[in-house]
């Protein structure tokens, strides 16, 4: 898509102070790639967001150039955040992409503060980075920059394709910190992709980045996530989907089970009741008790999916490479692997 072609459609004022930003501009484009959807380009006022307390996440900052995402998954944990901007969780989190166009130059300057410590930075735990938006805006070179330049580590977690234009970037980045990179293939079958995630690339094509990113030189893991019960999770599913992640070259696969917060597990069981309502009642049994699938399901798809790596040759058991992708120090005699966590 060549966005110089586009037609800019509208460009109003909006609510800066719903928005948290100093300035917001509401654009429509005409193109059908994007044809519904709507940007609210916003001048934010920081970048940097401490992960609550609470929070299971094993990192305390992260950067999140943008809030909605065109990849439309059903179960998107982050839906219920659009409400904060009194935005529709459902349609509305896949069709109003707000925009943080100064993210790169505010990053430049919060991590020159002299309170910042150089703290791991996780990205595309909220919505994608690598969104199809990301064509057009181009933020994340500029906040790979900044890491860069200031040696800063970070991770980034994506189901875009777009990642491959910054691979050079990324090569830089890991000559003078430890980055890690992971992509989220939770299953490989077309008819589940199509209607759950439908507006990402296919499992297929995300492979494909896996793969290119470990002939690069950057070892890459993949998040198998979600695993969705009853539609995912049967043994010759999980089977095809870790040998095509291995076949893919990556260093280490975690899997994850489909989680249903507020805001998304709304949307999720709307979706299910329209494509499969028999399985309606055993999703209000299985998630009775809260977001999360019981603990025993959770730990026996975790131990199928280990059981799988191990058995095509990934994981900790058989991983090659460290996480680190950087250099290692050069007096360090016979340095063992150095783990990154990742999502």
């Amino acid at each position: 898509m060549r966005w110089d072609n586009l037609v800019e459609k509208n460009s109003t004022a909006g609510n800066s102070a719903l928005f948290a930003a100093d300035a917001v501009t509401t654009r429509t484009f005409d193109t059908p790639e994007f044809r519904g959807i709507t940007f609210h380009e916003i001048r934010a006022r920081s970048i940097l967001n401490r992960v609550p307390g609470a929070s299971r996440m094993p990192f305390e900052w992260t950067v999140n150039p943008y809030r909605g995402c065109t990849h439309a998954c059903v179960y998107c944990f982050a839906r219920k955040t659009h409400s904060y901007l009194d935005l529709d969780t459902g349609i509305g989190f896949d069709s109003q992409i707000v925009v943080k166009v100064n993210a790169a130059e505010l990053l430049q300057r919060e991590l020159a503060s002299r309170h910042w410590r150089g703290e791991h930075v996780a990205m595309g735990t909220n919505v994608d980075c690598y969104q199809r938006a990301e064509g057009r805006y181009r933020l994340m070179p500029g906040i790979i920059t900044a890491l860069r330049d200031r040696a800063n580590p970070f991770s980034i977690l994506t189901k875009g394709t777009l990642i491959l234009r910054d691979l050079e970037l990324l090569r830089q980045a890991a000559e003078v910190a430890e980055i890690g990179v992971s992509v989220s293939v939770g299953f490989t079958d077309p008819e589940l992709w199509r209607t759950v995630e439908p507006g990402t690339p296919s499992p297929g094509r995300r492979l494909d980045v896996v793969r290119a990113l470990t002939d690069a030189g950057i070892g890459c893991s993949v998040l198998m996530a979600p695993v969705i019960p009853f539609l995912g999770d049967r043994p010759e599913q999980l089977r095809a989907t870790v040998a095509a992640i291995a076949d893919a070259g990556a260093v280490s696969v975690t899997p994850l089970v489909l989680h249903l917060r507020p805001g998304a597990r709304e949307w999720y069981l709307r979706w299910l009741g329209q494509h499969h309502p028999r399985l309606v009642e055993r999703y209000e049994r299985m998630y009775a008790d809260g977001a999360y699938a019981p603990t025993w399901y959770q730990r026996r798809i975790t131990r199928q999916v280990h059981e799988l790596a191990d058995e095509f040759g990934i994981g900790p058991a058989h991983r090659g490479e460290p996480r680190r992708i950087g250099p290692a120090p050069a007096a360090a005699p016979e340095p063992g692997p150095t783990q990154l966590t990742l999502l």
